[in-house]
């Protein structure tokens, strides 16, 4: 048993993934006013549980999408890709961060999460 943790490859620090985020789910019962806040808290909570880092950063696209139907019209489902990359900042907290982009996509049937190889 010992053996098999010896001979295991290390994880890569750094990582593409695409997950879609059913956000209905997320935002039942909140707020017509604090819909899309809440929206992208949730977003940020999810990538932090889903790449292990604090520090999350949201890219201006996916909060314009979030926002795009108003405050308490937050769309369904959203595909975002989560990349997780090394802080240049050597002062920094964390040595990594994840950054959060929109993946645009027509349909939600049959979507799985995938990790994007570079």
């Amino acid at each position: 048993m010992s053996d098999d943790r010896a001979n295991r490859a290390p994880k890569a620090d750094i990582v593409t993934r695409e997950f879609s985020i059913h956000m209905s789910k997320r935002l039942y019962g909140v707020t017509f006013k604090k819909r899309a806040p809440r929206a992208i808290r949730e977003i940020k909570q999810f990538a932090a549980k889903a790449m292990k880092t604090s520090d999350v950063r949201i890219d201006s696209s996916l909060n314009k999408f979030v926002w795009s139907q108003g405050v308490k019209n937050v769309p369904t489902r959203v595909r975002v890709r989560l990349s997780r990359k090394r802080n240049e900042d050597e002062d920094a907290k964390e040595k990594l961060y994840t950054v959060v982009t929109h993946v645009d996509v027509k349909d939600f049937k049959g979507l799985q999460n995938e990790t994007i190889e570079d």
